[in-house]
């Protein structure tokens, strides 16, 4: 009987201090990024966004999903310690698109205490000139 009751008792003990602790919570440096001015001839333009795990858990980012093909992101894939760093690269490929203002949206599904997290990026693209 003893051993049942200090069985339960160490049970307790341990589901309490894990809920104690403060879940995995993602920071971002920025949530934006403008690319400014560019030619389509340029090619591909790419960022980053950096991270911190501000919680007490590890935190893994588990999808990060572009608006259409022309971004692709890219994630840190290991899980973030807390208090460390990891990165979201996101990569934009205007060629043979039509030129001008673009905004698109990175959505970044994590295990944190805020399981979604919206990024953007901008930019103005300019046409390539045609050879004659």
């Amino acid at each position: 009987m003893k051993k049942l009751l200090l069985s339960t008792l160490f049970l307790l003990c341990g589901l309490t201090a894990s809920m104690a602790q403060k879940p995995a919570e993602i920071k971002f440096d920025k949530l934006t990024h403008d690319f400014g001015t560019f030619s389509e001839k340029e090619g591909k333009v790419t960022c980053t966004f950096t991270y911190t795990n501000i919680g007490e858990q590890p935190l893994v980012v588990n999808r990060a999903v572009a608006a259409c093909g022309c971004t692709v992101p890219e994630f840190t894939k290991t899980p973030v310690q807390p208090g460390e760093k990891g990165e979201i690269k996101v990569t934009y490929n205007g060629e043979g698109k039509w030129p001008g203002h673009f905004k698109k949206l990175i959505t970044i599904y994590a295990n944190g205490a805020v399981e979604i997290t919206r990024l953007y990026i901008s930019g103005d693209m300019t046409a390539a000139e045609e050879k004659q």
